[in-house]
């Protein structure tokens, strides 16, 4: 265990790959991962720098969305590679200062990784190659229950993200584990599901012959049923 939390390569992770796991002090005390968040999904997102406009009005949303992801069964990290005090002094005039959308006053529930020493930001390959030490990737890693990196975001450090995805994203997930679906284009809590695709045609030919009542069937290869809102919040 000792050679792997020595680990300097910085080589991104892929869909389907267990997630790196680290202990790390944070804005929060210590923390252990995935040993803390067993049985959880985890967001884990990194920013670059503070006293942006940028970095204060995500964390300002991710604060204000704190319980909306503690309600699906979703905790957040937050990665960047500084000392704990900068970490501190950045939350401190967010909190004090800005206001945004009728946000304001916001408190951070959720910890904040002191990773001066890019340990981790190494293991989840997000340092910029050929840039100072204060550079990393913005990404957002979706971590299952299981630590297995289920969906990556990698965008750019003009734009911001949108968080009603980062939701949708987490939901559409814990959907298509729990009942075998497919979500979708543009699928929101409630929304039709698409059945998973048959493994033979004889299969998917017998499901389109058999029409049954709580499935609408265009074409023997595409079947959406109805999912209400309830069946799907109650999955965590």
């Amino acid at each position: 265990m000792e050679d792997f939390f020595n680990q300097s390569e910085n080589v991104i992770p892929h869909i389907g790959d267990q997630a790196p796991a680290f202990r790390s002090v944070t804005t929060q005390g210590t923390i252990y991962f995935p040993g803390d968040y067993l049985g959880k999904w985890v967001i884990l997102f990194s920013y670059p720098t503070y006293f942006s406009t940028i970095y204060t009005s995500e964390f300002m949303a991710f604060t204000c969305m704190y319980d909306d992801f503690k309600a699906i069964n979703c905790e957040l990290i937050g990665l960047q590679v500084d000392r704990l005090h900068s970490q501190i002094a950045g939350l401190s005039s967010i909190k004090e200062k800005p206001e945004y959308k009728g946000m304001k006053d916001v408190e951070m529930k959720f910890p904040l990784i002191d990773d001066i020493t890019m340990e981790v930001a190494r293991k989840y390959g997000i340092i910029q190659p050929d840039e100072s030490n204060s550079k990393v990737f913005r990404a957002v890693f979706f971590i299952d229950p299981e630590c297995i990196i289920r969906a990556i975001i990698y965008y750019p450090l003009s734009i911001s993200l949108n968080f009603d995805e980062l939701k949708r994203i987490i939901v559409a997930l814990q959907t298509a584990d729990a009942f075998r679906v497919n979500t979708p284009t543009d699928c929101h809590i409630g929304d039709e599901v698409i059945l998973s695709p048959a493994n033979s045609y004889s299969i998917a030919e017998e499901r389109f012959e058999s029409k049954k009542e709580d499935k609408k069937y265009t074409e023997w290869f595409f079947c959406t049923k109805e999912l209400s809102e309830e069946k799907v919040m109650n999955v965590n």
